[in-house]
């Protein structure tokens, strides 16, 4: 009788085997991080300590190196360690057991079952007295790697916005994009705790901004003055970690809905008045939308821009609506604690809502039902990055592109309806607008030789066929940054304008630059008189200006 030789690799080895061939095969890539710890033990379902070992492994094989304080990072590999990587890899493959037996089986060897391990966050004492962040590290499930490299959106800074932000700020979120294409007056310092009476006339999103990096300078703020509904780029939303809503109309939430859901981004919804007030989350393939929870008379409201389009546009927003701080301080919190929830992916109820009232101080949380019809509920198939910006690219460019992937029959679908010209049936005339809906307002629809209501000529579909196909994108009303659709019979392609992306995504906004000296040190001579340095300006002035009449244009 032959006895089978056995050779067994600890269970380190084998962890080490599995993140080398990792390695190899490019799923953990050259000069990126590794996950966390506490990530990898879940991955592999080890202890801390049998993980510990397996990462000495390879750092002795040069192939991980650690940074003091920060984490593991992955080695470019070499010739002095690509054989070394090869090596540990073998190990995987070699934690069966070895026979002489003709007959190898491929399955482990049967022995007790390890126990699933949870792994503990480890205990860290921070020094409050320099760590801004230093008691968040006490919250068990608090991972402060991923609130620090979280990018969130902020849509709308009015009394629920400065709320949001504020606490995003305050937990320091690491990237704050701010939306928001209105300005401060004297009424929203009652319930805005960012705005001061100085910055009366100023944009609400810049402002919000500067005195979030004011609140936190260690985070990064970027803002953006612009209505969410036309002006904002997909490829910002594709690029974000949550969307947080906090506006106070119906075609803004239906817009934001829309975009995150081809995105396949969640959102958090607020809402506030008076007493009272609610806070959902939708997160697309779970559950409803915010399209589906829209009543019948509401959809009838909004199909009112397809009857008479230009006084829609003008006539969507039908009055402010009261509210308190009291009220925004609640919902706005609730907002941030969902966010921060989805950012450390623990579970949310997503398409459900809840109430909150202020003045009895019920709450309660009931589930909106899904429509199986319902138009939002799409989501994009892969994106094509293009070296393209709205503003240098023509229509002829991206439907050249479009020809070459689905064929002559390609069609570019805009988001916005393209106003052709002002049709007067009553004195015949014609004028040529070539503008996007939102550029034309509803005065345009009189005829200005008779008087008379005018038909409006618009499109949405590129066909090829048209005599302005060497219009830019952004002339036809195509955001920076944004994803285009193209389709044929059978199919859609989506492109992105990723040639704007480092003009249009990049949280500088109110970073501190660095000293650099003059090259050739002026003489001081006693005596004489000095001209006082120029200041540097505080956070929260930065790149705001009082009486720019064009930047407010």
């Amino acid at each position: 009788m032959t006895l089978n030789t056995l050779s067994r690799k600890s269970l380190a080895d084998i962890v080490a085997g599995r993140m080398a061939k990792a390695i190899l095969d490019k799923i953990f890539l050259p000069g990126t991080q590794l996950p966390s710890e506490r990530e990898l033990c879940e991955q592999f379902g080890v202890s801390r300590s049998t993980l510990r070992e397996a990462l000495r492994v390879l750092e002795d094989a040069e192939l991980i190196q650690s940074r003091q304080g920060v984490g593991w990072f992955v080695n470019e590999l070499n010739a002095s360690n690509y054989s070394n990587a090869r090596e540990i890899a073998a190990s995987e493959n070699q934690a069966v057991p070895e026979t002489k037996s003709a007959s190898v089986s491929s399955e482990p060897i049967p022995g007790p079952k390890r126990l699933p391990v949870s792994p503990e966050k480890p205990l860290i004492l921070p020094n409050l007295k320099t760590d801004r962040l230093g008691t968040f590290s006490l919250i068990s499930w608090w991972e402060r790697e991923k609130v620090e490299k979280a990018g969130v959106m902020v849509v709308g800074a009015g009394a629920l916005g400065n709320e949001v932000i504020k606490n995003l700020a305050l937990m320091g979120v690491g990237n704050l994009f701010i939306v928001d294409f209105d300005t401060i007056e004297m009424a929203n310092l009652s319930r805005s705790v960012l705005f001061r009476e100085s910055d009366t006339g100023r944009y609400k999103a810049e402002v919000a901004a500067a005195r979030a990096k004011d609140l936190n300078p260690q985070i990064h703020v970027q803002y953006l003055h612009a209505d969410v509904t036309t002006q904002l780029g997909l490829g910002l939303i594709r690029r974000m970690d949550v969307i947080i809503g906090c506006l106070d109309n119906r075609e803004a939430r239906l817009a934001i809905n829309r975009f995150t859901y081809w995105m396949n981004k969640p959102w958090v919804d607020g809402a506030i008045q008076e007493f009272l007030g609610l806070v959902r989350v939708f997160v697309p393939g779970q559950g409803a939308c915010f399209e589906c929870t829209l009543t019948e008379q509401a959809r009838r409201d909004l199909s009112l821009r397809y009857s008479c389009p230009l006084l829609a546009r003008e006539n969507i927003l039908l009055g402010k609506v009261p509210t308190t701080p009291t009220i925004a301080s609640i919902i706005g919190s609730m907002q941030s604690q969902e966010a921060l929830k989805l950012i450390h992916g623990l579970p949310v109820e997503a398409g459900k809502v809840t109430h909150f009232n202020g003045m009895n101080n019920d709450m309660h949380t009931s589930a909106y039902r899904m429509r199986e019809d319902c138009e939002s509920h799409w989501i994009y198939g892969e994106i094509q990055e293009l070296p393209l910006k709205a503003q240098s690219a023509s229509l002829a460019d991206l439907l050249k592109i479009a020809q070459s992937d689905l064929g002559p029959d390609a069609i570019l679908e805009l988001d916005q309806e393209l106003i052709l010209s002002l049709d007067c049936s009553t004195c015949k005339t014609v004028e040529k607008v070539m503008k996007p809906i939102f550029e034309v307002g509803f005065k345009a629809a009189h005829c200005p030789t008779c008087g008379a209501m005018r038909e409006v000529n618009m499109t949405h579909a590129i066909t090829g066929s048209e005599d302005f196909l060497q219009r830019s994108l952004a002339s036809v009303g195509v955001p920076a940054f944004h994803i285009m659709r193209a389709y044929n019979a059978e199919q859609y392609r989506f492109y992105e304008l990723t040639g704007d992306q480092a003009d249009t995504l990049h949280f500088r906004h109110f970073e501190k630059t660095e000293y650099t000296p003059l090259p050739n040190p002026p003489t001081i001579r006693l005596g004489e008189t000095l001209e006082p340095e120029t200041e540097q300006p505080h956070p929260t002035k930065g790149r705001i200006t009082l009486d720019d009449e064009e930047a407010h244009a």
